[in-house]
């Protein structure tokens, strides 16, 4: 595994390129930010007429243009919109407005890797994909430490796209932690796992399960809450300073002696074997061509789950408990 440092990359590379970040959501902000601290000065922030991020990034101090001038201006553009609005920008726009050998950067390799954008043959298409949500790459460039970044380089036209790539991937703070050098299918696949089976789906399903099964067996829910949700962070820092034997010596005997012999029956081996049916869903292409589909039809079902989390006993108890700790609401990372 390659692994490469601030000084294994030349922020002058990106500091000299007209960079357009089209978007300026959680990653779009953070990028754009993070450059402009890092003294990149050309940057221009893509966003259509009717976008509620307008005012936030003109108060940021960027000049917005609208996406087919924004692309026209960039050297290197980097889009950081939403996957499933990525191929019709691109099919629309981004195709026809795009310089010849511009480079075209990404940060998730989700419509590369399975194809539903096909770039023009001149383009340099890279990939920059920071290990952290936008608010947190954001917050840690302002307190002077970084999230590590994957590069990826899918075509090199000019042969310096590397080059490119690191200086971009310094400037938002890889560079601090480390740049890991992978494709855009590793990351892509591993990272739909990871968001599936353990970062997001896994967890929350475990939560609820957990937060469920103790309110149907008579305890009250703010017991189940801090317990089943609330203590997730504790456990979580713990094994993010030093993994999950550091957290193991600082929770009690009892709790160890537990972990061993209880936890294997939650994630037992049907478990794992859920887990390679879902791995091959996304290897094989089938679960993005299903979120395609399903944006295409009005994301009927998505806005049904949205609902329906939202409006679980989970979140309004935890509402509740959370006035009770204003500490929470002082640091939060998403505002």
């Amino acid at each position: 595994m390659k692994v490469y440092y601030d000084k294994d990359c030349d922020k002058n590379l990106i500091k000299n390129k007209k960079v357009s970040i089209i978007g300026f959501g959680s990653q779009g902000h953070a990028h754009a930010m993070n450059l402009k601290d890092s003294g990149v000065k050309n940057i221009v922030i893509g966003l259509k007429k009717n976008s509620s991020s307008i005012s936030k990034a003109k108060k940021a101090g960027f000049t917005v243009l609208n996406p087919e001038n924004a692309i026209e201006y960039g050297e290197v553009i980097m889009i950081l919109i939403p996957d499933e609005l990525q191929p019709d920008l691109y099919k629309k726009i981004i195709k026809q407005k795009i310089a010849k050998n511009a480079y075209l950067g990404f940060a998730h390799g989700f419509s590369i890797h399975f194809k539903f954008i096909k770039p023009r043959k001149d383009l340099n298409v890279f990939m920059v994909a920071p290990k952290g949500p936008g608010h947190l790459v954001r917050s840690e460039f302002k307190n002077k430490r970084g999230v590590p970044c994957l590069l990826a380089i899918d075509k090199s036209v000019k042969n310096d796209t590397k080059n490119i790539g690191l200086s971009y991937a310094s400037a938002v703070g890889g560079g601090k932690t480390g740049i890991i050098e992978t494709t855009f299918r590793e990351e892509c696949e591993t990272d739909l796992f990871g968001e599936q089976v353990v970062l997001c789906g896994g967890l929350t399903s475990l939560i609820k399960s957990g937060f469920e099964t103790l309110v149907k067996a008579g305890y009250k829910p703010e017991m189940a809450y801090f317990e089943c949700l609330h203590e997730i962070k504790l456990i979580v820092d713990l094994i993010y300073e030093g993994g999950i034997a550091n957290m193991r010596y600082s929770i009690s005997n009892t709790a160890e002696y537990g972990d061993f012999t209880r936890g294997p029956r939650i994630i037992s081996n049907k478990a794992q074997k859920e887990m390679k049916k879902i791995l091959k869903e996304i290897q094989s292409g089938k679960f993005a061509k299903e979120w395609m589909k399903e944006n295409k039809k009005g994301r009927k079902k998505f806005n049904k789950y949205r609902k329906l989390g939202q409006s679980h006993k989970i979140e309004a108890v935890g509402s509740r408990l959370r006035k009770m700790m204003p500490w929470i609401e002082k640091n939060k990372i998403v505002r």
